[in-house]
């Protein structure tokens, strides 16, 4: 047996605890002095010869693990350090205690192993070489405490060098995340890597760090510990948060910019279009994404200019220029385009495309190209109007100064007074036609019956004046409306049925009918007078256009009503057959639903 035992890779051994405390080896292998250094009789005499070659720092944690294993009967299993020779060397140490009439008996072997263990150490000092110089915090903990933690460990935690060994590493676990990281800690303990899981840690100095883990087993003193590889992504995740700030910024100036906006890819397809784009031109996104803008927006005869600007944007170039585009329903819309590319290192990835639409603007152009021809015609007509009155006045004076002049001063007089007569009139509609023009609409309830009476009698000194016949009919009791400018209306067609009334046998006659219709009103104004032939009908509303030779009017009654009548947002048109007469019909909107004057 002893010759069996000699060629075993280890010491065996029997050993007794002693019910009165003392101790002895009942039985150690011979080989116990190629391991140990002391013969197996010196171990058999003296026990405690084995505790002397102990390393100093060794023999807590030999005392604690065998008395341990006494306490609660249970195997001993030391690993150590001892010297022999004066060289150090590894040791494993295992037994069973077994009790026995004279104590506890304890079987066991030592292992000699000292080559693992300088591996061990060697792959060790790699690895702590490795993992100090890496940008990651590597640490191992057991039981929540942390056994090992490199230098970035320490750093990304705020912690001095060397003093995480020893502390919970729930410490450092922000509250919000521990229960997570509890239950990844249990499925490591049963064996399973988990990949990367972000999580946030609290620094020792309060800071919270944002972080990506790894953590995955390892094996420490036969025990199943957990590894942990952390990267900091607190700025990655700062850098996310800016970048989905700036999207959301983009996003929000994007689709909410008056103007229309699209986005094409670098090969001018259709990429984004914003809530701008949809309103001018009526098309939707799914309508037209991924496909060539210049197929729905671009006119057939501008085709040719489409392409050349997506050319010129696509070689980086920036680009404006006035023209104009059609929408879904084939209108046409004026506008500004500006292009420019989307670059990004010299790389052209797409283009954008804003659309300003001027098409008021146009209008506008043209409504002032309107207005100054007006204004020209308007000037070169008053000024004409009113010297032609003032020059038949002083005509009549210097010829009332002539030497030998025996006219009846009377007669001139008379003249004078029908020339200044005339001339105030013609004031009084320029300055009619002004008030329209600057003044504010404002709503108010309408009498009509009272402005019919009130307009006919004062226009009573007319000439035939006295001759006319009307008849009025008016079926509605609640109007609401501009007084002032339904006084113009009436007035001015009033004075004009009166000037060009038929002076045949017919007595002269004007129908007034005023009816309502939903939220309308129509009056319809007749006359039995000369009528208006039918080149000049398309003309009469025109300033200072006078449609007969038998005219003495100013020219401005009719283009007042129809101004008059637009201010209201109303429509007026007519009718007329020369020596027949003629009807005007007026549309206005009834505003008995509105309290308050509105500026128009």
């Amino acid at each position: 047996m002893q010759e069996l035992f000699q060629h075993l890779p280890g010491v065996i051994y029997e050993y007794l605890i002693r019910k009165d405390g003392s101790r002895t080896f009942t039985y150690i292998s011979d080989n116990c002095a190629e391991i140990l250094g002391i013969q197996s009789e010196q171990l058999r005499k003296d026990s405690s010869l084995f505790r002397s070659i102990l390393l100093d720092d060794d023999r807590a944690s030999f005392e604690d693990s065998l008395s341990a294993s006494h306490a609660e009967s249970k195997v001993w299993n030391w690993e150590g350090r001892i010297i022999v020779d004066g060289t150090i060397r590894w040791i494993e140490t295992r037994s069973n205690p077994m009790a026995s009439s004279e104590g506890i008996k304890r079987k066991g072997i030592i292992i000699d192993i000292t080559e693992r263990k300088q591996l061990e150490l060697k792959r060790e000092s790699r690895y702590q070489s490795l993992v100090e110089n890496l940008p990651l915090g590597i640490g191992i903990h057991l039981d929540g405490k942390i056994l090992m933690a490199n230098a970035y460990a320490h750093t990304l935690l705020r912690v001095p060098l060397g003093e995480l060994i020893g502390k919970e590493v729930m410490d450092f676990v922000h509250p919000s995340d521990k229960e997570k990281v509890l239950e990844r800690t249990k499925r490591v303990k049963k064996g399973e890597a988990l990949p990367a899981e972000h999580e946030r840690l609290i620094c020792f100095d309060g800071t919270i760090v944002e972080v990506e883990t790894v953590a995955m087993p390892y094996l420490y003193k036969g025990n199943v510990a957990v590894q942990l590889i952390i990267r900091d992504i607190t700025e990655q995740i700062k850098v996310r948060e800016e970048i989905r700030k700036n999207e959301t910024l983009f996003t929000q100036l994007f689709n909410n910019i008056p103007m229309a906006v699209v986005m094409l890819d670098s090969t001018g397809k259709v990429e984004l279009v914003n809530k701008g784009f949809s309103g001018m031109f009526g098309y939707e996104l799914d309508e037209l994404k991924g496909r060539n803008l210049n197929d729905f927006i671009v006119p057939a005869e501008l085709q040719n200019e489409g392409m050349d600007i997506n050319n010129v944007i696509s070689a980086q170039g920036v680009i404006q220029v006035e023209t104009f585009r059609k929408r879904k329903s084939g209108n046409r819309v004026d506008v500004i385009l500006y292009g420019m590319p989307i670059l990004s290192e010299g790389n052209v990835l797409g283009i954008y495309g804003v659309y300003v639409d001027i098409t008021s603007h146009r209008m506008m152009e043209e409504e002032l190209r309107v207005r100054n021809a007006e204004l020209d015609n308007f000037v070169y007509k008053v000024s004409h109007d009113l010297r032609a009155p003032l020059s038949s006045v002083l005509g009549l004076v210097n010829l009332s100064k002539l030497p030998g002049n025996t006219d009846d001063p009377l007669e001139y007089i008379r003249i004078i007074g029908e020339k200044v007569l005339a001339l105030d009139h013609f004031i009084g509609d320029v300055l009619s036609h002004s008030k329209n023009l600057k003044i504010d609409v404002k709503y108010d309830q309408v009498d009509i019956q009272s402005i019919l009476s009130k307009t006919i009698a004062d226009l009573n000194y007319l000439d035939g004046a006295k001759d006319v016949e009307f008849n009025i009919s008016i079926a509605i009791s609640d109007f609401r409306s501009d007084p002032w400018r339904i006084s113009e209306v009436f007035r001015n067609l009033v004075s004009n049925a009166i000037k060009y009334r038929n002076k045949g046998p017919e007595k002269p006659r004007v129908d007034i009918n005023v009816s309502a219709w939903e939220d309308w009103i129509k009056i319809i104004f007749s006359d039995n007078g000369i009528g208006i032939d039918k080149q000049s009908l398309e003309r009469i509303f025109e300033m200072f256009y006078r449609a007969t030779e038998q005219s003495d009017g100013s020219g401005i009654g009719l283009y007042i009503v129809k101004n008059a009548v637009e201010k209201l947002n109303g429509r007026i048109r007519v009718e007329s057959e020369v020596n027949v007469g003629s009807t005007f019909y007026i549309e206005l909107p009834n505003r008995v639903s509105e309290e308050e004057s509105v500026a128009d």
